[in-house]
């Protein structure tokens, strides 16, 4: 969780309906609380089929994005990685595989040539190479190349842990599903409150946006993607059904407002989601 290979936190390996999911550092079941879904976003038919690999998700949320005049942000995990070694711990220092890059080539390519939206703008991703090799090949594939800025609170510690050793210690004590239900929950001393990790994070995407008509991506890792779900659907207990696989991501955007009093619209797995900043500023 942090760059320095001490104090790294990585997570085991879990294993269901024999699919291998490599957790980096959480895994959810959103139980959705108190916020609006809103139904009737015009939806966008295309008919260029979906990479192969791409968690099919992804076509449920492109279904009911926005018309072209958003300054629409993919904050995504990254594509397909190495699997980690015997003692199932997924190091930050683990490459995209062969299939991954095609994978992030291939998405880039899809967004570019079926959305109404230009990928042709800046993008910020975690430093964590897998992360910026993910954005450097859906720019790729979507025929561009643009300034990708390494962002520190994409990757731990930053945006949720203020410990990193006790973070460590606990988080390979209980495992990655617990330990982001204890950070939804507010029980562990070694994270921010939940409240504030997620605004963090919702802050860094606000500052990111790109013009109207253009789409930017924030590639981080499966843990950030999950806590901030967690938080942003009011939920405190997630289950690995909701862990966001790998290159799954949630299509965000942002009312013409200054930060505290905007609301952040976001569509995850074919649903979408009104979320006030006010909500998280406020105790």
């Amino acid at each position: 969780m942090t760059n320095n290979s001490t104090d790294k936190i990585t997570s085991h390996d879990v294993r269901l309906d024999n699919k291998s999911i490599q957790p980096e550092f959480g895994s959810a079941k959103l139980n959705t609380g108190d916020l609006t879904l809103t139904a009737n976003t015009p939806s966008l038919h295309k008919t260029a089929p979906a990479p192969a690999h791409l968690p099919p998700s992804m076509m449920h949320s492109v279904k009911h994005l926005p018309h072209n005049n958003e300054r629409l942000i993919l904050f995504t995990r990254h594509s397909l990685r190495e699997r980690s070694n015997g003692q199932g711990f997924a190091s930050y220092d683990l490459p995209l595989t062969p299939q991954g890059r095609v994978l992030a080539k291939s998405w880039g390519r899809w967004l570019a040539e079926s959305l109404p939206y230009s990928l042709d703008t800046h993008s910020i991703a975690s430093p964590i190479w897998r992360c910026v090799d993910t954005a450097k090949l859906m720019q790729e594939g979507a025929g561009v190349s643009q300034p990708i800025a390494h962002e520190p609170l994409l990757v731990e510690p930053g945006s949720l842990v203020v410990d990193a050793k006790l973070a460590n210690a606990v988080f390979k004590e209980i495992g990655a599903l617990e330990f982001i239900n204890a950070f939804l929950q507010n029980s562990l001393p070694s994270t921010k409150p939940a409240n504030k990790g997620a605004l963090d994070l919702l802050s860094v995407l606000y500052q990111s946006q790109p013009q109207p008509g253009h789409l930017s991506l924030a590639v981080s890792h499966d843990t950030l993607l999950a806590a901030f779900l967690g938080v942003m659907t009011q939920s405190t207990g997630i289950t690995w059904d909701d862990w966001p696989k790998m290159m799954e991501g949630m299509f965000l955007w942002f009312d013409d407002k200054p930060f505290e009093q905007a609301t952040a619209n976001f569509i995850w797995r074919g649903e979408r989601f009104e979320v006030p900043t006010q909500r998280l500023i406020l105790p």
